[in-house]
């Protein structure tokens, strides 16, 4: 039986009188894809700012490794190997791409980004800092301007930074929001590619995305777990169907 590397219990944050999160218990396979999905307003991106502790709970508990993790820091979090990313791309515009990679680095190795080093004391990250690169698809793309990069690849640079942290588990916060069809393709691919020897979790509302992707997903809506299982049993759950057609509004 593939072990639980994160779960959660009774799972549940209030602002005001509202529950964005009601008592999710989430439980999530160590070296699988699994995703978190749902229509806009379901509650996905606070579960995830919950899970990586950037919001606390109003109540339940959170288990990484199992460690209960329930109020630590989001820096202490990412030590312990649970890495995300957001929503809205988080890289640094004016510095090039392996610039971006290799700051990561070197925050992953405990340096200081020391931006007045010179660049001989800085090389023992290049190698490194190309090879991620590659990893994503950027190859040609390392000596290149980040503001200067199409959205997608904007993307898969952040995902870049994130594997420099070397994360045990990953947790992506709808990585293909805003692109365009051949860009979505190609993260979807990337995502693939860079599963090995780790665990992701991705907030995603495209069931189209996930499909053949994710070896499990659970559908939230109005905060609460409407559904789980693979992709064919999801897409065919009429809870499921109603809420992504607007008659069970999130």
């Amino acid at each position: 039986m593939t072990d639980i590397i994160l779960e959660t219990e009774g799972l549940t944050r209030e602002f005001g009188g509202f529950r964005a999160v009601d008592d999710v218990a989430l439980r999530v396979s160590r070296g699988t894809i699994h995703a978190l999905i749902g229509p806009n307003g379901a509650g996905k991106t606070t579960c995830f700012n919950l899970l990586t502790s950037f919001l606390p709970p109003t109540r339940g508990k959170i288990i990484f490794k199992g460690h209960d993790i329930t109020g630590m820091k989001p820096a202490m979090v990412a030590r312990l190997g649970l890495v995300r990313s957001f929503q809205i791309s988080a890289v640094f515009p004016h510095l090039t791409a392996l610039e971006n990679v290799r700051l990561a680095l070197q925050r992953a190795r405990g340096a200081s980004f020391d931006f007045w080093r010179s660049e001989s004391s800085l090389r023992i990250y290049q190698d490194r800092a190309r090879a991620l690169l590659s990893d994503v698809g950027l190859a040609g793309f390392a000596d290149t301007i980040v503001a200067g990069m199409a959205y997608g690849q904007k993307r898969a640079l952040e995902i870049a930074t994130t594997l420099a942290l070397e994360p045990e588990m990953m947790l992506l916060d709808e990585p293909t929001a805003g692109m365009a069809h051949g860009e979505v393709d190609r993260i979807v691919q990337l995502i693939a590619r860079i599963r090995e020897g780790r665990t992701i979790l991705m907030v995603e509302h495209n069931l189209s995305v996930v499909e053949g992707l994710c070896d499990k997903i659970t559908v939230l809506t109005r905060g609460r777990i409407l559904a789980e299982g693979d992709y064919d049993t999801v897409s065919r759950n009429p809870e499921v169907i109603a809420a992504y057609l607007g008659t069970a509004d999130a």
